[in-house]
């Protein structure tokens, strides 16, 4: 069982970077695919990348290829998200997510949630 918590999140001008970060605790980070999801306003929920569980590796959504980079810690049991040249259509809530399966895409294939971050893209 593992429990998650993201951070980072604010407002930002278009353009602008920010990066997300979620902490992990209890047992068998290290053995969890993690992901980052996003859900804007009036959206379902979608994903936008996954790390498999030794961080080799990564998958994108087509909307942040070249502009996202996900990554973890395992040390720290901690996952990254580092967003740059951010665009308004990025604002969203972003949710961090754990799987017992490597390179899955869709929410239905995660066990475990994050609160969510909110992240705001500013024109």
């Amino acid at each position: 069982q593992v429990q998650l918590v993201e951070s980072g999140g604010g407002l930002v001008q278009a353009g602008g970077s920010l990066r997300l970060s979620c902490a992990a605790s209890g047992r068998g980070f290290s053995n969890y695919a993690m992901a980052w999801f996003r859900q804007a306003p009036g959206k379902e929920r979608d994903f936008v990348a996954t790390v498999s569980w030794n961080g080799v590796g990564t998958y994108y959504a087509d909307s942040v290829k070249g502009r996202f980079t996900i990554s973890r810690d395992n040390a720290k049991n901690m996952v990254f998200l580092q967003m740059d040249s951010l665009k308004p259509e990025d604002t969203a809530v972003y949710y961090c997510a754990a799987s017992r399966y490597n390179t899955r895409t869709t929410k239905g294939d995660y066990n475990y949630w994050g609160q969510g971050t909110q992240v705001t893209v500013s024109s």
